[in-house]
Order: C-alpha cells, then sequence, then structure tokens
C-alpha cells in the first residue's frame, strides 16, 4: 500500500510540475491576433484547457517511462 501512496504523490507532483512548464512555455505564444474582441475569458479559458491537454499527454508519457524503467530488472 506504501509504494501505491508513494506512486500516487509522485505522479500529482509530475503533472503539475509538467502544467506549470506548458503553461510557462504557452505564454510566449502571441494569441492576441486570435482572439475576437470582447472574447478575453473564452482565451484565458482555452489557454487553460490547452495547459491541460498538452501538459498531461507530456507527464503521462514522462509517468509511462518512469514506470517502464522501473519494471526493466524484471526481465532479467
Amino acid at each position: 500500500m506504501e509504494i501505491l501512496a508513494q506512486q500516487a504523490i509522485v505522479g500529482m507532483i509530475v503533472h503539475l510540475v509538467f502544467f506549470a512548464i506548458t503553461w510557462w512555455a504557452l505564454q510566449s505564444v502571441n494569441i492576441d491576433p486570435l482572439i475576437r474582441k470582447g472574447m478575453i475569458v473564452q482565451a484565458r479559458l482555452l489557454m487553460i484547457l490547452l495547459t491541460i491537454a498538452i501538459g498531461s499527454t507530456v507527464s503521462d508519457f514522462f509517468l509511462d517511462y518512469l514506470n517502464y524503467s522501473q519494471q526493466l530488472p524484471y526481465l532479467f
């Protein structure tokens, strides 16, 4: 049970770290020309949803890679 709790904590932290990295990276994208006048809230929501989508995809890849690397000793 302790191992599952550790994996849960690591997973949560990794997701939050990759969300922060993705948000930071998306701040460099100039979406102002794409925003309609008066649609600021929707544009911010779009940035949040993009952050979640990209960040969770990258963190899932990282966590899968970490899990696979931990299972390699069972190969031999």
